[in-house]
Parts: structure tokens; sequence; C-alpha cells
């Protein structure tokens, strides 16, 4: 099962970001999103457990939770919506 997780703090890493949600089983991935252009966080990234209850136990639990300084937003992932716009560039 893949979480978002939102409103994190832009030094946190992904180790951070493992170690906060290992506490509540093996995760699979951990990964703050990152800009292409600036190499800097988004604020947000993902969490990827093998046992939804896993998974449902970290919702539980720190949704709305304060770490690194901010009162993080945790909930299970959304598949991303399909794109439309393909660069933006326009026809010659």
């Amino acid at each position: 099962m893949k979480l978002y997780v939102g409103n994190l703090s832009y030094q946190m890493t992904d180790a951070d970001l493992e170690s906060t949600f290992a506490a509540f089983g093996a995760v699979n991935s951990a990964k703050i999103i990152m800009d292409r252009e600036t190499n800097r966080s988004k604020g947000f990234g993902f969490v990827e457990f093998d046992a939804k209850e896993e998974a449902e136990s970290a919702i539980e639990n720190l949704n709305g939770k304060e770490v690194s300084g901010r009162s993080i937003v945790v909930n299970e992932a959304r598949p991303p919506k399909p794109r439309t716009n393909q660069g933006g560039r326009g026809r010659f």
C-alpha cells in the first residue's frame, strides 16, 4: 500500500522519511519528491508498505502529527492523473 505524505520539512531526506515510518512496519520504499530544476524538496513524498495493516497504522498514528516541526498529512496515495500537456511546445 502506497501512502502520500505531505507538508514535510524541506530539510527532510528519504532516510528520515523511512525512519519515521519504520516504527509501523517494514517500509518498502520512502521517497521525497524533488524539483527537477532546483533539486530541492517539494515538501511531499511517498512511503510504501507491503502490509495494508501497517500502512493503516501509520496513517492513524502520523496523520496530523508534528514531524521535524511541521504537522504532516498522511493518507492513501491516489493514482496519478493522466497528463494531457506533453511539453507545451506548440507546432512548427
